[in-house]
């Protein structure tokens, strides 16, 4: 189910005030295979552990943020940053 456009036109990354999109499927799919090995730390430094159905990600793709049950989880320390991701290594840019 994909997250109410008007509110996504509003929200932005709570530390970095960038914009946000949706995760692709494939996009999803790649973060979860990297969940399932374990390796995947919130931005706290706690595990990710469960793997995600939707999230956003910031347009400069450095953090996403899952969505459960269709509300945007937009904690700084839940934030996942995707430099420890494979899938994103390379793109965007750091602030």
């Amino acid at each position: 189910m994909a997250i109410n456009k008007e509110l996504l036109e509003i929200l932005c990354c709570p530390e970095s005030r960038v914009e946000l999109r949706e995760l692709t499927p494939a996009e999803i799919a790649a973060v979860n295979q990297q969940i399932e090995t374990g390796a995947v730390k919130f931005k706290d430094g706690k595990p990710v552990e469960k793997a995600l159905r939707e999230g956003l990600i910031t347009v400069d793709t450095q953090t996403i943020y899952r969505v459960d049950d269709e509300i945007p989880i937009m904690l700084v320390e839940m934030g996942i940053p995707t430099e420890q991701l494979t899938h994103f290594k390379g793109q965007g840019s750091k602030a």
